[in-house]
């Protein structure tokens, strides 16, 4: 999947423009810049019959308020990104139904944004070289030991077997190799 940007919702005192949404390209690249992100065909599925469905709305947004008061259809001129609050009231909705108690207590993926710091997370756990975790995120491999080296978990006994076979290698010398 290929990203050129995002709709921020920053607010009217933080945009140039003095509107609540601003679009912005990828951070620290050139206009016009895409990156490329990794998705489960799953996600691709889900995407393209949405696109198929619906179609994109204005300037390629994928999901849109398509319909206006009283349900009424709106022209494609006055479709905008679906509204932050939207989200956030269908996001509690979707964490009170596959979450426990315990985890909602503990404010697992509270916001839709934490699904990115989990996918960081998940990808350093499978074991992708964080240079690869680094350029699909869109940040500096230093920025990614920094922020989620400490949930790195479970790879020990791998990293070990790692070490035993390279020493074991070693030891038996290259006749053994083959």
């Amino acid at each position: 999947m290929a990203v050129d940007g995002s709709t921020q919702q920053a607010g009217k005192r933080w945009t140039d423009d003095g509107e609540v949404r601003e679009e912005r390209t990828l951070k620290d690249r050139a206009e016009n810049t895409t990156r490329r992100v990794p998705a489960p065909p799953a996600l691709v599925r889900a995407l393209r019959s949405h696109v198929e469905r619906f179609g994109p709305g204005p300037d390629g947004h994928l999901f849109v308020t398509r319909a206006g008061r009283f349900g009424r259809p709106l022209p494609a001129a006055y479709c905008k990104p679906v509204h932050p609050n939207t989200v956030t009231r269908t996001w509690a909705k979707a964490r009170a139904k596959v979450l426990t108690a315990d985890q909602i207590a503990k404010r697992h993926a509270a916001r839709p944004y934490d699904l990115r710091h989990a996918g960081i997370t998940f990808q350093l756990n499978a074991g992708v070289p964080a240079t690869q975790v680094a350029e699909w995120a869109g940040n500096s491999v230093k920025m990614v030991m920094e922020v989620y080296a400490g949930c790195i978990d479970g790879q020990t006994s791998t990293a070990l077997k790692r070490l035993m076979l390279a020493t074991d290698e070693d030891e038996a010398g290259p006749a053994a190799k083959n």
